[in-house]
């Protein structure tokens, strides 16, 4: 009864089963991506680069520092560790004072900032009277504190300008006077101004080059109108013309860039030669042909010529990646920040360390003049080194003041003397615990 009439059983529909979601394809660099957005975005990153990018640059600095300074130690009948030396106990005292930096509150910095410019300001005219300043290399601008050891107030000048600068600028953004321009120019520009005087004198215009991108750094970040930022330009490109014109010695190394003469450009063509001859991978620690007494201030000026040449492409690129990490985190810490005083200083610092950075590298590769400024970090000198570590100091205690930054690290910092023996903590500390927990997630720091 259930079949057709010709016997054959009845067709039954099939019923398709809804096709399965398949699970999209798991993209490597997707995943890669992802993840590396997530690190990036964490908030101690910038504290990471910052101390990272810095111990990595200062170490490089002193092997480079050993192997670049050798010859010319021997030449000046000199042990040939006596550079590095130096140098090591610069860096262990700059240590000292980056980690003093990094822990000093944010009042404390601002009330260093008018004894410290007081003191460069008196130390910069010492420099200029007979018997107690110092010449080298045709600038005067160190004073012999006894032995071996000089000291460039200019250096520390740099420092002083940034503090006070940002304190300065804070304090009338909180009076609400930033908005005219008067008060955003005096007093900033004719301090600025007079320690570029007092630099002049001694002849260095590498160091003013610097002073003035400071302040216009500082400018930059206090939110200078166009018109006001050309003008201040405006001033300081005359008076660089007319410096430049009134010296021989600036209008040669003008006349260098790109020039391939030996004879009138011996520095800037054996630093290309350097370079040239370092090939991917560089010939090897120690190995150096220039630094034999072809390429002046080897161990200095021009120690990134001579990484070329030891370390190669890999070792140059690797320096320009943690300065630019650098330059980076810097930044970030300058545009994350409430603290108006934060945000000057972070920013005059970060300002301070690229722009000597890309006037160095520059005139050793070539497309700038050569201004006579060392390396950040990296070149051999103590007056230089100090005041720089001290500015990283200052930029490691910004980064660790972001509060999504603080409750992460207060959840990596162990409490002891918290726990009771014998037992479980109690509510108080895990409600402690959540609320720490709960703040790292939010901002995203795992």
């Amino acid at each position: 009864m259930g079949s057709s009439r010709a016997g054959r059983p009845p067709l039954q529909r099939v019923t398709r089963r809804p096709p399965v979601a398949r699970p999209p394809r798991d993209n490597p660099v997707r995943r890669l991506l992802t993840r590396a957005r997530r690190a990036w975005d964490r908030p101690l990153t910038a504290y990471y680069l910052i101390l990272g990018g810095s111990l990595l640059i200062t170490v490089l600095g002193l092997v480079m520092v050993y192997s670049a300074s050798q010859i010319t130690a021997l030449q000046l009948s000199l042990p040939g560790s006596y550079f590095f030396r130096k140098q090591f106990l610069a860096a262990t005292i700059g240590a000292g004072l980056l980690f003093l930096a990094s822990r000093m509150p944010v009042k404390l910095h601002r009330a260093l900032a008018y004894p410290m410019l007081a003191g460069s300001v008196f130390l910069m005219i010492l420099v200029q009277i007979p018997g107690i300043g110092m010449a080298v290399n045709g600038n005067q601008n160190w004073i012999s504190i006894g032995g071996p050891f000089q000291l460039q107030p200019s250096e520390f000048g740099k420092l002083a300008l940034v503090l006070w600068g940002a304190d300065l600028l804070a304090r009338k953004q909180d009076k609400r006077l930033l908005t005219q321009w008067k008060h955003m120019l005096v007093p900033l520009v004719p301090v600025t101004f007079m320690l570029l005087g007092l630099i002049m004198l001694g002849g260095d215009m590498g160091t003013a080059i610097i002073l003035t991108a400071i302040l216009f750094g500082l400018l930059w970040v206090a939110g200078a109108p166009t018109r006001l930022f050309v003008g201040v330009l405006s001033v300081a490109v005359l008076i660089a013309v007319i410096l430049i014109k009134t010296s021989d010695n600036r209008m040669a190394r003008l006349t260098c860039l790109g020039s391939t003469d030996v004879e009138q450009c011996w520095q800037a063509v054996h630093g290309i030669y350097a370079l040239a001859s370092g090939g991917l991978f560089g010939s090897g620690l120690g190995a150096s042909v220039e630094k034999w007494g072809q390429l002046p201030e080897a161990h200095t000026d021009f120690i990134f010529a001579v990484t070329g040449e030891e370390l190669g492409l890999a070792g140059t690129l690797s320096v320009l990646t943690l300065f630019a990490a650098l330059g980076y985190a810097g930044i970030r810490v300058a545009g994350r920040t409430e603290d108006p005083f934060v945000r000057y200083a972070a920013g005059g610092v970060t300002t301070w360390i690229t722009a000597q950075a890309v006037i160095n590298i520059g005139a050793v590769l070539g497309l700038l003049p050569i201004a006579g400024v060392p390396l950040p970090l990296f070149s051999y000198g103590g007056s230089a080194l100090l005041p720089t570590m001290f500015a990283i100091g200052l930029l490691i205690a910004f980064a660790r003041e972001d509060p999504a930054a603080r409750a992460a690290l207060a959840m990596r910092q162990p409490r002891f003397g918290r726990k009771r023996a014998g037992g479980p903590p109690g509510p108080r500390r895990r409600n402690t615990m959540r609320r720490r927990a709960s703040a790292a997630r939010s901002s995203g720091e795992r």
